[in-house]
C-alpha cells in the first residue's frame, strides 16, 4: 500500500492536480481579510457575520498561508516534484547514453513513410544518410542494413529543467519570506523617513531576519504631484494620469535625487521602495482658550472615494478643559448637488473645504489600548452643539480659522500637503529568483518546442538499384514527422554523393 501510495504521489498527473488544488487553495485569501495583514478587519467581519464568522476562523480562513491545510499541500507538492523529478532525471540520463533502437522490421507502419529506388549502392546509400542525419542534429547507429536515428533529448532536459527551476523557486521564496522583510510607511511633504523599526507604520518581518540587517539610509518627499483627466467625457472623466513622487535618498552622507512612480520603484542597496498609495493631508491647528497651541501638524486623511473625498480624525488630548476630537470630511473641489449638499467633483485641489464635527470629553488613550489613529471613539465623547442647538459643524478654508464655543478655543486650517503611502521591501533572493526564473522560462520553450523525434534509413541492393525505406516517428505530437520522412527520401534520392 505504501508502494502504490508513493508512486500515485510522485507521478506528474499528481503534481498537476496538487497544483491546481494549490491555486484554488489560495483564492480565500484573496476574497477574505487576513489576520496578518489586518486584524482588526478580520475582527470586524467575525462580528458582523456572528455565524458564518466563527466557523471560518476554525478553519484558518483567516489565515490561509500559515494554515495547517494550506501548508499540507504545497508541502505534497514539493515531495511530489522531488519524487517525479529524480527518477526522471536518471531515467533520462540513461536515454542520452543508449544508442537509438534499431529499425523496425516493417517500417511502412511508421506516420512518416517513403520508399524509393535509386542508383548506387547501398552501402553508400546508409553513409549519405547516416551523415545527412548527423547534420540535421540526430544521434545515429548503424546496424546491418539500416541506420537509426534519434533526436530531441532537449526536451525531456527542458521539461526536467522546468520542474527543478519550479521547485527552486518555491524554495528560494520560502527563504526570502524567512529572512527578508516588508513595511509600510505614510510620508507627507517636507517628511523625512529614517530606515528603522520605530519609524515604520507597519513592519512584517521573516522569520530569521535581524533588525542589524536594516540598510541605513534616510527618505525625504520633497514634492508629490497628481494628474488628473478633466477634459475626457464619460467615465474617463477625473481619472488618474500620472504619478509622481519627487524624494531625495540620504545615505552615507550623499543625497541622491529620484522620481518615483507607481511600478516604478527605486532601490536602495537590497531593498526597494514602492509608491502604493496618495492622498491629502491637512495641516491643522488647535489652540485652547488662551491662545496657546495643543496640537499642531499634519492629519492624514484616507481616500473614500475616486474624486478624493477624504476622511480623517484629529485628537486633542492636551486640551483643557476636556479633550478634544474631531472628525472631518475634506473636499478637494467642493460644490453643492441637486440636493444642496456638500460635495466634491474632482479630485485637484480647485475649491478645498475642511467640514468637521466636534467631540470633547475622554479620548481613551489614558487607558493605555491601543487605538486606531483613522477612528474616533465617541463612547465616551459629547458632540459640541452650535448656538441652534444643532451638532457644530465648522466649514474651513486653507488659511481660515473657527471659533469653538464655550471658550474652548479655535481650529486653523493652515494649508493642504499631499502624503504618499510607501511599501520598502527587502528580499536578498532577488538575484537567485531571477536565475531560477530565466532557466524555468528556458526550460518551459524547450519542452514544449522542440520535437522528440525517431527516424530510420534502410537500404538493399536489388536488380533494380538500391531498395530504400525512410520512416519517421515522433515521440509526441510533432505535426512535421511526415514531412522529415518526405524531405530527407527526396534529399537521398538527389544525393549526388552516391556513387552512380
Amino acid at each position: 500500500m505504501l508502494r502504490w501510495a508513493w508512486r500515485q504521489l510522485t507521478t506528474m498527473r499528481t503534481a498537476l492536480i496538487l497544483l491546481l488544488v494549490l491555486a484554488l487553495a489560495s483564492i480565500p485569501g484573496s476574497l477574505l481579510p487576513q489576520r496578518i495583514q489586518d486584524p482588526a478587519q478580520v475582527t470586524q467581519y467575525i462580528e458582523d457575520n456572528p455565524r458564518i464568522g466563527p466557523f471560518l476562523d476554525a478553519v484558518q480562513l483567516f489565515d490561509v498561508y500559515a494554515s495547517v491545510w494550506f501548508a499540507a499541500i504545497y508541502i505534497l507538492l514539493m515531495v511530489s516534484l522531488v519524487g517525479c523529478v529524480l527518477p526522471r532525471s536518471k531515467q533520462h540520463y540513461k536515454a542520452m547514453r543508449q544508442a537509438p533502437p534499431p529499425a523496425p522490421r516493417r517500417l511502412s507502419r511508421m506516420p512518416g513513410y517513403q520508399a524509393f529506388t535509386a542508383s548506387g549502392t547501398a552501402e553508400d546509400m546508409l553513409t549519405v544518410a547516416e551523415a545527412r542525419l548527423k547534420k540535421l542534429g540526430y544521434r545515429t547507429t548503424r546496424r546491418g542494413d539500416a541506420v537509426s536515428a534519434e533526436r530531441g533529448y532537449l526536451r525531456e532536459t527542458g521539461n526536467l529543467l522546468f520542474h527543478i527551476c519550479l521547485l527552486g523557486v518555491t524554495v528560494t521564496m520560502a527563504v526570502g519570506a524567512l529572512i527578508g522583510y516588508s513595511g509600510q510607511r505614510i510620508l507627507v511633504e517636507g517628511e523625512t523617513f529614517t530606515n528603522s523599526l520605530v519609524a515604520y507604520d507597519s513592519f512584517e518581518p521573516g522569520s530569521y531576519f535581524s533588525a542589524d540587517r536594516l540598510d541605513d539610509y534616510r527618505l525625504r518627499l520633497n514634492k508629490f504631484d497628481a494628474s488628473f483627466d478633466d477634459t475626457a467625457a464619460g467615465n474617463q472623466f477625473g481619472q488618474p494620469r500620472a504619478f509622481n513622487a519627487d524624494v531625495t535618498t540620504i545615505q552615507n552622507g550623499q543625497e541622491t535625487d529620484h522620481s518615483l512612480r507607481v511600478n516604478e520603484p527605486i532601490r536602495i542597496d537590497g531593498s526597494r521602495v514602492y509608491l502604493t498609495g496618495n492622498g491629502y493631508a491637512p495641516v491643522i491647528t488647535v489652540r485652547n482658550g488662551e491662545g496657546n497651541v495643543t496640537y499642531s501638524g499634519p492629519v492624514v486623511f484616507l481616500p473614500q472615494d475616486g474624486v478624493y473625498t477624504s476622511r480623517g480624525v484629529v485628537k486633542v488630548p492636551d486640551a483643557s478643559p476636556d479633550q478634544l476630537g474631531f472628525v472631518g470630511i475634506l473636499l478637494p473641489t467642493a460644490s453643492q448637488n441637486e440636493k444642496g449638499e456638500l460635495v466634491s467633483q474632482f479630485a485637484e485641489l480647485r475649491n478645498p473645504y475642511l467640514v468637521m464635527n466636534v467631540f470633547a470629553g475622554d479620548l481613551g488613550l489614558d487607558a493605555g489600548i491601543a487605538q486606531s489613529v483613522y477612528e474616533l471613539d465617541t463612547d465616551n465623547l459629547d458632540q459640541l452643539a452650535g448656538p441652534d442647538g444643532q451638532p457644530l459643524q465648522l466649514y474651513l478654508k486653507p488659511g481660515e480659522t473657527a471659533e469653538l464655543p464655550d471658550g474652548l478655543g479655535s481650529v486653523e486650517l493652515e494649508e493642504i500637503k499631499r502624503y504618499v503611502a510607501l511599501d520598502v521591501r527587502h528580499d536578498p533572493t532577488q538575484g537567485i529568483m531571477l536565475a531560477f526564473t530565466i532557466f524555468l522560462l528556458a526550460g518551459l520553450g524547450l519542452s514544449l518546442f522542440v520535437p522528440r523525434r525517431r527516424m530510420w534509413v534502410r537500404a538493399a541492393d536489388t536488380d533494380d538499384g538500391v531498395a530504400t525505406e525512410v520512416a519517421s516517428l515522433a515521440r509526441g505530437e510533432d505535426p512535421r514527422v511526415v514531412q522529415a520522412a518526405e524531405s530527407l527520401a527526396v534529399e537521398l534520392n538527389n544525393s549526388p554523393s552516391r556513387k552512380a
